[in-house]
């Protein structure tokens, strides 16, 4: 019975939502969507979505756990410094107008990140950043721009200044330059059709619970997205270990280059 309601479960869950449980580790999602059913009074992962599915905002709140919609500003200093003080400089290089995805953008606070850098990177040139997400709600929030402390804890006391206005609660809100900056758009990595041309792409943090079947060929659409050249950039836990069968070469850890001229056919 509990195969059978799961598999129900996923079927109304991919018929709602376009999200596909198949192509995520099965051991590990069902057990966190179990950890929902058993705190809430229903005792079966259909009865759970059923019920949840009658009202928006908690049907909302569930998506955004489904999604783990864990984000903020600069995460992972490091890295975002290196792709500040190296990465983006070397694009630059041959293509002063940059064509930039972030993919699973969540909350927006990895595309305003970006927005920040390239403005002060380049504060007359007007690159495109696309951003993109699952989770229409989330989405909307990202458009609003609206942060709490704890999500722009890494944005330095100038930038704050700079880019920022207070907001109600203690919060602070992006200003409107930077937010014209950004293109946010619903995406679903498992399922749409990604567009090609783009010098960076950043997908951090998304691919936690993908099957590794789904992280290959999520990984080689990428490829296929970026310019000969380009770089893909991913989270700090999530090192494309197949990185030279899929095509890239490593241009340092958690950067992953298109070869600038196609790499002979491998037998």
């Amino acid at each position: 019975m509990e195969d059978k309601d799961w598999e129900t479960f996923k079927q109304k869950l991919k018929q709602k939502t376009e999200i596909d449980l198949n192509l995520y580790k099965e051991a590990q999602m069902k057990r966190r969507i179990l950890n929902l059913v058993q705190r809430s009074p229903h005792k079966t992962f259909v009865a759970y979505f059923d019920a949840v599915s009658k009202t928006k905002e908690e049907f909302a709140e569930f998506i955004e756990y489904l999604t783990i919609n864990v984000s903020e500003f600069f995460r992972n200093a490091d890295k975002f410094s290196k792709l500040e003080t190296e990465i983006i400089p070397n694009l630059m290089k041959t293509s002063p107008r940059l064509s930039i995805w972030s993919a699973g953008c969540s909350i927006g606070a990895e595309p305003y990140s970006l927005a920040i850098m390239m403005k002060e990177l380049t504060p007359s040139t007007r690159h495109r950043i696309l951003a993109t997400d699952l989770d229409v709600e989330i989405l909307a929030k990202a458009r609003r721009g609206v942060y709490a402390e704890n999500e722009i804890k890494a944005v330095t006391k100038d930038r704050l200044q700079k880019y920022f206005t207070p907001a109600p609660e203690g919060k602070f809100a992006i200003k409107p330059d930077i937010k014209s900056m950004i293109e946010f758009r619903r995406h679903n990595l498992l399922k749409d059709r990604f567009e090609t041309g783009f010098d960076l792409i950043l997908c951090r943090n998304v691919v936690i619970y993908f099957t590794e079947e789904a992280k290959t060929q999520l990984y080689t659409n990428f490829f296929n997205s970026l310019k000969p050249g380009g770089i893909l950039f991913v989270g700090a836990t999530e090192a494309i270990l197949n990185y030279r069968k899929l095509g890239y070469v490593s241009s340092q850890p958690f950067f992953y280059e298109k070869p600038k001229t196609n790499p002979e056919t491998k037998k």
